[in-house]
């Protein structure tokens, strides 16, 4: 008993290397997580998830997220192709497929990235024109994903979409677009008033063959504007007068006119 007494310092000292050890060897990951395990300073693989051994001090783990990461691309500033100074920011979509090369292949992935997706954005913006940005936003996207996906492949990261969130524009340029808007407006106009005109046209020179070919078709059209005038209320007096008296007259007065 008294040798169990002056030992139990020795078994104390025992058990707690032993939750020590018990401790520092236990790993838990969680499903969207892999931890990436070196031994001796060599990759043996990722692991996870649940609930694993490592041998302490010999292993080393580093854990990976593997959800989608969100990646806000700052605000540049960039010279399109034809001269025009815009500032462009973007989001970008990723997640490593790649546990083991987002580790070893790069120091951080997650910078990386964003380097590469700001420097991918000015450069792609300096070889499109002003119109193609604005106009075809998805071509550019598509541009931006393919470009950024295979400089971030040998890293095991893989980026699934790349939007252009704003293009801020100059204010003259912004005045200028305006203006040429307004006259682009005002040329629409003028054409459709121009198309009308000319149907209107075609459809008076149509009822006057019509009218030419039948003689009584005046006479009733006549009749008809009478109609209209007398549904108004006010005081004027109109004498129906027949077409074909007037002709009639009309030929009357120019056979005087020839025998006199």
């Amino acid at each position: 008993m008294q040798d169990l007494a002056n030992n139990l310092p020795i078994y104390v000292v025992v058990v707690l290397v032993l939750l020590w050890l018990l401790r520092a060897s236990l790993r838990i990951v969680k499903e969207y997580e892999r931890g990436v395990i070196f031994r001796l300073g060599r990759v043996i693989g990722a692991k996870g998830p649940g609930l694993f051994w490592i041998i302490p001090i010999v292993d080393q783990m580093v854990l990976v997220d593997l959800r989608v990461v969100t990646l806000d691309v700052p605000t540049q500033e960039a010279i399109t192709k034809d001269n025009v100074t815009v500032k462009v920011n973007a989001v970008c979509y990723f997640r490593v497929l790649d546990p083991v090369a987002a580790v070893v292949n790069v120091s951080n992935y997650l910078v990386a990235t964003q380097q590469i997706a700001q420097t991918t954005l000015r450069s792609v913006l300096g070889q499109s024109e002003l119109d193609e940005l604005l106009a075809e936003r998805d071509k550019i996207n598509h541009q931006l994903q393919q470009i950024i996906d295979e400089q971030t492949e040998p890293w095991g990261v893989k980026v699934s979409v790349v939007e252009v969130k704003d293009v801020e524009l100059p204010q003259t340029m912004q005045r200028a677009m305006a203006r040429q808007a307004e006259a682009e407006r005002e040329k629409r106009a003028k054409i459709i008033h121009a198309q009308g005109e000319f149907q209107a046209a075609q459809q008076l020179a149509h009822a006057a063959q019509i009218m030419a070919a039948q003689p009584g078709a005046m006479q009733l059209r006549y009749l008809q504007t009478l109609t209209e005038i007398s549904a108004e209320h006010n005081s004027t007096i109109i004498f129906p007068l027949p077409v074909d008296l007037l002709a009639g007259l009309a030929h009357r007065t120019t056979q005087e006119l020839e025998t006199n």
